[in-house]
């Protein structure tokens, strides 16, 4: 009895906090800067606007996440099924070269970024991470359409990639 109330509980918690997801960046959220993999730094907005026009799927990760690796084969299999998507990964590695490494150990395929603040910057706040891997679909008209799902192969986050 204890399983369904929680699980009813964690399913009403989705369902309500779903309803109250934005459905844009917050302007602090698009001027926060990350990393790009020659160690420049580019604001999110840039990295948005990269890819105006498309949907785009964003993969917050770490190669310290054993759920993030477990959940890279489902990944691969979305880009798979949807290659015209574009698909950004942004990393809360604890440095720069794990971030690097990581990317080539797992043979991670799409644009990638590297918060360095981890959690303690202006996109980390917007986004409210609480579980990693997160993924996020911005539509076509850059409209943030999935917020927070934590399973690239959510119902959610395909129907919004199909649409």
């Amino acid at each position: 009895m204890k399983k369904i109330i929680y699980t009813l509980a964690l399913f009403i918690t989705v369902i309500s906090c779903d309803s109250q997801a934005p459905k844009q960046f917050s302007e602090q959220a698009l001027n926060d800067t990350l990393l790009n993999l020659e160690g420049d730094n580019i604001a999110f907005k840039n990295i948005i606007s990269k890819h105006q026009g498309k949907t785009i799927v964003i993969d917050i990760w770490a190669s310290w996440c054993g759920d993030c690796i477990k959940g890279m084969p489902k990944v691969k299999v979305l880009q798979e099924q949807f290659p015209d998507v574009a698909y950004v990964f942004l990393s809360l590695d604890r440095g720069q070269e794990a971030w690097k490494r990581g990317i080539e150990k797992y043979n991670v395929i799409g644009d990638h970024y590297y918060l360095p603040n981890a959690k303690d910057c202006d996109f980390a706040n917007f986004v409210n991470i609480s579980w990693i891997p997160r993924y996020m679909v911005i539509n076509k008209a850059g409209e943030i359409v999935v917020f927070n799902v934590i399973e690239a192969n959510d119902e959610k986050l395909i129907e919004a990639i199909k649409n």
